[in-house]
């Protein structure tokens, strides 16, 4: 398959549910978050960040070997080192924004990390579409956190280096996810389906942030 042909299967599934149209990252970009929301995103996203490892190692795991395999297993190499463990790098932010180091995982948080890890142990490829689904976002989204943080929050070099390697490191990792994608797949339907179960999964995700800031 053309990644072309992959990128519009994603797209499709992508309608509507592109993160940065959500209006909790809209009031992240304009500095309309309330103290303490960002404290909660990151004790949030820290779940899913850890997880990152055992995704990308369990589609590791089922691919078989081959030019696909070998650009995941590159991409999960970034995540554990480059240019240090990014659960490491992820930590520097969380600081930052005032995050408890223990705050346990909410339903939406949890729900997308099972949704993803269960979907590595039972179809790497469906797992990679979902992953595919978050990284053709990334960059942009890494982009538009760190300067919201710069511009609106305050945050130094320290608190936004997640996100500004993040705005670097994605372009590649969504190159790989194609490439990869398009290796393994013959049916755009089965790469926009998978895809979509994660776009959902990471709008619910933002919408828990929405309604904990309606709640308070």
């Amino acid at each position: 398959m053309e990644t072309d042909t992959v990128r519009c299967a994603l797209a499709a599934a992508l309608q509507g549910r592109r993160l940065l149209e959500h209006p909790f990252y809209r009031r992240w970009e304009a500095g309309d978050l309330d103290p303490g929301e960002l404290a909660g995103y990151a004790e949030q996203y820290r779940h899913v960040e850890r997880a990152v490892p055992a995704l990308l190692g369990g589609i590791v795991a089922g691919l078989p070997d081959g030019t696909a395999k070998d650009l995941v297993t590159v991409a999960l190499a970034d995540e554990q080192g480059v240019p240090e463990a990014h659960v490491v790098l992820f930590e520097s932010f969380a600081a930052a924004a005032g995050a408890r180091p223990d705050a346990p995982a909410g339903p939406a948080a949890a729900r997308l990390t099972e949704l993803q890890l269960g979907a590595a142990d039972r179809d790497p490829l469906a797992a990679l579409a979902m992953v595919a689904a978050y990284e053709t976002q990334a960059g942009d989204i890494a982009t538009s956190k760190a300067q919201g943080l710069r511009d609106h929050f305050g945050f130094d070099e320290m608190g936004t280096r997640f996100w500004d390697v993040h705005a670097v490191m994605e372009l590649d990792h969504a190159k790989w996810s194609l490439q990869a994608l398009a290796l393994l797949s013959n049916d755009p339907a089965e790469i926009s389906v998978a895809a979509g179960l994660a776009a959902a999964a990471w709008w619910e995700f933002l919408d828990e942030r929405e309604a904990m800031a309606h709640a308070a």
